[in-house]
């Protein structure tokens, strides 16, 4: 079958005679002739089939007899032959294609769904399974070598070059990666396509595939070359282009490392079946590229890459060694961890000392130095370093001695002065006021009350809630004499059997707290007052209750106590209980009892 070509077609308009001028030619102005002609020019073009199986086929199409059997018997054959002939009728048919595919989505977006989905699935899975490969060869690269010495240095040259420690490590233990690859028209010198493995940074393609262009006329232009010979690879440094010719197109390849012969054959076979499959658009190119993305596929067969299968010795000396290291290092860190724990612990504690104020504090040459100011009577700070668990002889400490103004320091400065008791409690407040609180002798209240101004850092003295030592043993002696009571017989002045045994602790309280009263400047004064039961006449029994009283103050004087303070008092039976008559309460009721009365002197 002939093949026709807009190019190679040339027509002659007929000419005829103008009437003025017989040498002039006019062409003719038939619009039905010319129509004619045009119509079976487009029909050779769009069918290629000879004129007259046109004019036959026109004639069949234009009876109106004609049955639709046979138009659909011709019409595929006639599309068949008009694609054959070129794109024309391709670009032709594709905007009633689309309006085609529009319509059937705004009337069923089902159909268009169904029809792509098992189309879809498989890509999508594909490209998916395609990046996690690639992701998990480089997380694998990584991690195999996480650990090994090599990858200190590769980690060090990561920082030193700004790249990942995963680029670095796929870039050393790569045998070799096709980078890039460019498919250049081999007549004009344009790049066609170009794809590019991931992760790899690219300049312009399009400069790249002039420059490649360039290098090969400046071969064949200066040096003499063969026909049909070409270059075929380039070497930069770690990177090598490989090339390879076709009839119509050149395959440019960019390789890192160094790539077995196998590869060679990749190529070639990748530049044919691009020849293969695109030799009209290839023969045809007049600069449009949109054409050749179909050839993405076969080019990315190229872009091949092979890594070093990490060696399967075991570092045996290596990993004891590093890990022996880990070890130190873990046991090296806790304990400094821990120290550190305690010294800060230890600067806590110091600084919420009273009198303690820490100024400077240091580490260096394995000691902890620490610098300050203490008063004598703070908190010794090795106590408390002691208390930190820390080690004394890693610490060197100075300390310059002050007078604190603390209320604490100067509370214990002043028991400390005064020294007072330990039944004496101070306090010193804010405002510099010092409080005694608790007992003291009588001579050491006296002796406070004229020195407390002698201690730094007070301002007043109050004792008011201490209590004299003598005075509240004088109340106690008070409290026992007055808690005793001797009972009597029935009737008669003589004490119940054990009743006797009393006196001798009650001569001693009565001589111990005379003794008190007059060193206190106090006058002592004691009622001694008997008591009979109801039982006789009232004037019996207060004769009764007075005999008793005065027989306690005549054995007391026996005693050697001077009973000139002592009052005698009898009141027979008119305080007696009458609630019961049982013998217990009638014993009770037959009684002495002892009264004191404590006056100042100057009263």
């Amino acid at each position: 079958m002939n093949e026709y070509y807009p190019d190679e077609l040339t027509y002659k308009l007929p000419e005829v005679s103008n009437g003025s001028n017989p040498h002039e030619t006019l062409p003719v102005n038939n619009n039905r002739e010319e129509a004619s002609n045009e119509l079976s020019e487009l029909r050779s073009l769009l069918l290629g089939v000879e004129t007259a199986q046109l004019d036959k086929l026109y004639e069949r199409l234009e009876n109106p007899q004609i049955q639709a059997e046979d138009i659909s018997r011709l019409l595929p054959e006639a599309v068949i032959l008009g694609t054959m002939q070129g794109q024309s009728l391709a670009e032709a048919m594709v905007p009633t294609v689309e309006q085609a595919i529009q319509s059937s989505v705004k009337q069923d977006l089902n159909v268009l769904s169904e029809a792509f989905f098992p189309i879809i699935g498989p890509a999508t899975r594909k490209a998916i399974s395609t990046v996690l490969d690639q992701m998990m060869q480089s997380l694998n690269q990584t991690l195999e070598h996480s650990m090994s010495p090599q990858s200190f240095k590769w980690r060090l040259e990561a920082r030193q070059t700004g790249k990942t420690f995963a680029e670095v490590v796929l870039l050393r233990t790569l045998i070799y990666r096709v980078e890039q690859v460019f498919l250049i028209h081999k007549e004009t010198g344009l790049l066609l396509q170009h794809i590019v493995a991931l992760q790899v940074t690219v300049q312009d393609p399009d400069l790249v595939s002039a420059m490649l262009t360039a290098i090969q006329d400046f071969v064949k232009d200066s040096f003499k070359v063969e026909k049909g010979e070409a270059l075929q690879s380039l070497q930069f440094g770690e990177l090598t282009i490989w090339i390879e010719e076709g009839p119509q197109a050149v395959l440019a390849g960019i390789i890192r490392g160094n790539a077995p012969h196998e590869l060679r054959l990749v190529f070639q076979n990748t530049i044919e079946k691009i020849h293969l499959k695109l030799h009209r658009e290839l023969h045809d190119f007049t600069g449009e590229t949109k054409l050749f993305s179909i050839s993405k596929p076969y080019l990315e067969e190229c872009l091949e890459a092979r890594y070093q299968v990490p060696s399967k010795k075991k570092y045996i000396y290596a990993w004891s060694l590093l890990g022996a290291i880990a070890i130190a290092l873990g046991i090296w860190s806790f304990f400094s961890f821990r120290e550190q724990l305690r010294w800060n612990a230890y600067l806590e504690k110091l600084n919420s000392q009273p009198g303690i104020v820490v100024i400077q504090t240091k580490k260096g040459y394995g000691k902890n130095f620490i610098s300050g100011m203490r008063d004598p009577l703070a908190t010794d700070p090795y106590l408390l370093m002691q208390q930190a668990n820390i080690n004394p002889k890693t610490v060197i400490s100075q300390w310059q001695p002050y007078v604190s103004l603390e209320p604490q320091i100067i509370a214990k400065r002043a028991a400390e002065l005064l020294q007072a008791p330990k039944t004496v409690s101070l306090r010193v407040d804010q405002n510099g006021i010092l409080y005694a609180t608790g007992n003291a002798p009588r001579q050491w209240i006296l002796e406070a009350k004229k020195s407390w101004r002698l201690i730094p850092g007070i301002t007043q003295y109050i004792d008011r809630n201490l209590l004299e030592l003598e005075l509240q043993e004088l109340q106690l002696y008070k409290q026992k004499i007055e808690q005793n009571q001797l009972l009597f017989l029935e009737g008669s002045t003589e004490f119940l059997p054990g009743e006797s045994n009393k006196l001798p602790n009650i001569v001693f309280a009565i001589k111990k707290l005379s003794s008190l009263a007059k060193s206190l400047g106090k006058d002592v004064r004691f009622e001694v007052t008997g008591y009979t039961n109801i039982t006789g006449t009232e004037q019996r029994n207060m004769i009764l209750s007075q005999a008793r009283a005065s027989k306690i103050i005549a054995y007391l004087n026996s005693q050697g106590i001077n009973t000139i303070n002592f009052t005698s008092l009898g009141v027979g039976s008119s305080q007696s209980s009458s609630t019961g008559l049982t013998e217990q309460n009638q014993q009770v009721n037959r009684r002495v009892s002892f009264k004191v009365f404590l006056i100042d002197a100057h009263n």
